[in-house]
């Protein structure tokens, strides 16, 4: 049986899974050992998830942001991306980004990038990836480094290449810096930025997409599909419960979703497993959102040192920072992973042609945002289970190398979900080998692990995340052939 106490490891793990690689590795432990307290000490993470009553806000909100039709079509052209700075030859889709205002009072607006798929774009769904966090990039991290996006940006800082398994193959994919806050994303009221959580994200995310498709008219019934990873397993099903809700509000289809696929997720603080490993942790800490936890179990958790390794990829090679100040990875991997990458990311998107290009303000982009977080669920299983009780098409996929928000954990959740096995664990293959495993449940619940992957399965297992969304848009299971 799992015990409550040995709930402290998952405990550690799954908070530290909230955020994203950084290039000041000691600067960003110290903010999640600062966030793994915050979220200790509050008492509003304890509620279930519940949405919000958004008709009066949405009503007033596209009202003062109301255009004509050729208005919005000027607003579409001049969100419209001719050209970006070291861009390779041959580009043959379209490229948009700007920002789409979701306050007006408070002058909230959110920024977006948005790339059309090269071959049939009118015949895809349309997809908005979220990276976790809380608070760092889907734009820079999810397409710009893990290899989600079109582009890739090289080791020179300065030129671009493409990404033959990019996901705008299948799909026309937005990324969306939220809240804001994050990398572009902005609020011309600086008390806003206190006021971040997981509430407010899934309310301006939503405002965001009303506001978006009324920008993209062409895309009001594509098929629409939320993805995400990490701490997305928080917005990715908080997004999809405020969609459908509203949609009832509103007696029709605003938002045609289709189906949510979330990656390595932050589903519940509380899943339980055991290791000796961390038996002075459950000594010392209880995990029970008391206040009985002090110095001492702060000590403990202070006192796990897993090394020199990369948490989000055991196997993986890591960036080594040398003394001269340069930077190189400390091995390679097949398929262009490069723990490195997030540098030449950062010095990109801080050249102010760059940021130009992509009609930002000019600001200090970074991979991710410090941001006081309100509100946070211990647990997603009962959202997702509401989810999967209104016929909403729902995939977890996990890959097997993270050791921050690890498989087991997410098993466990499932487990909590209470469904009946329909399609029982079996294999699924690319290129005549085993890219991992999946199951599926009653409700048409799917649960797909990755062979090989970290915790940014599209950085480390390119090809298979991108078979595995193809089979999530189809409806399939990842093929097995006999």
């Amino acid at each position: 049986m799992r015990s409550n106490n040995a709930s402290s490891l998952l405990y550690v793990l799954l908070i530290i899974c909230a955020a994203a690689l950084h290039s000041d590795a000691s600067q960003q432990e110290e903010q999640l050992r600062k966030f793994i307290r915050s979220r200790r000490d509050s008492r509003s993470n304890k509620n279930t998830f519940r949405v919000n009553k958004l008709g009066n806000r949405v009503a007033s909100s596209l009202l003062s942001t109301s255009y004509s039709d050729s208005e919005q079509s000027a607003l579409k052209a001049a969100d419209k991306i001719t050209a970006l700075p070291g861009q390779p030859d041959g580009v043959g889709f379209d490229q948009y980004s700007g920002y789409v205002t979701v306050d007006e009072k408070n002058g909230r607006a959110l920024f977006y990038y948005f790339v059309e798929a090269p071959q049939d774009a009118s015949t895809k769904p349309l997809l908005l990836w979220l990276n976790g966090g809380p608070g760092c990039s889907s734009f820079g991290i999810g397409a710009m480094q893990e290899l989600i996006g079109p582009f890739r940006v090289n080791n020179d800082n300065k030129t671009l290449s493409r990404n033959k398994n990019a996901w705008n193959n299948v799909a026309n994919v937005i990324f969306l810096e939220s809240p804001a806050g994050v990398g572009f994303s902005y609020s011309n009221t600086s008390s806003d930025y206190d006021l971040s959580g997981d509430q407010r994200t899934a309310d301006d995310a939503y405002l965001f997409l009303i506001n978006w498709l009324e920008r993209f008219p062409e895309y009001k019934s594509r098929p629409f599909y939320i993805s995400g990873e990490s701490y997305a397993g928080h917005y990715v099903p908080e997004l999809a419960a405020t969609i459908l809700i509203q949609n009832s509000y509103n007696s029709k289809t605003v938002i045609n979703l289709r189906g949510i696929l979330v990656g390595n997720p932050l589903l519940d603080l509380n899943m339980n497993f055991k290791d000796e490993v961390f038996a002075n942790i459950t000594r010392h800490c209880h995990f029970d959102n008391s206040d009985s936890d002090g110095v001492e179990c702060n000590g403990a958790l202070n006192g796990v040192d897993p090394g020199h390794i990369d948490g989000y990829n055991i196997y993986a090679p890591i960036c080594v920072d040398a003394a001269n100040g340069a930077y190189y990875p400390s091995g390679y991997l097949p398929g262009g992973y490069d723990p490195c990458s997030y540098h030449y990311t950062n010095s990109y998107l801080n050249d102010p042609a760059v940021q130009n290009a992509f009609h930002a303000r000019m600001t200090s982009w970074s991979g991710c945002a410090y941001l006081n977080w309100t509100d946070s669920p211990i647990s997603m299983v009962p959202t997702i289970s509401w989810l999967v009780q209104n016929k909403l098409p729902v995939w977890v996929f996990s890959g097997d190398f993270d050791s921050v928000c690890p498989l087991p954990t997410t098993r466990y959740s499932i487990h909590d979900l209470n469904l009946r096995i329909t399609t029982p664990w079996r294999p699924w293959t690319v290129n005549m080998e085993v890219g991992g495993y999946v199951q599926q449940y009653k409700g048409g619940f799917t649960f797909v692990s990755v062979r090989g992957a970290g915790h940014m399965v599209p950085s480390s297992q390119p090809e298979r995340a991108l078979v595995l969304l193809d089979s999530f848009f189809k409806g399939v299971l990842p093929p097995y052939p006999a």
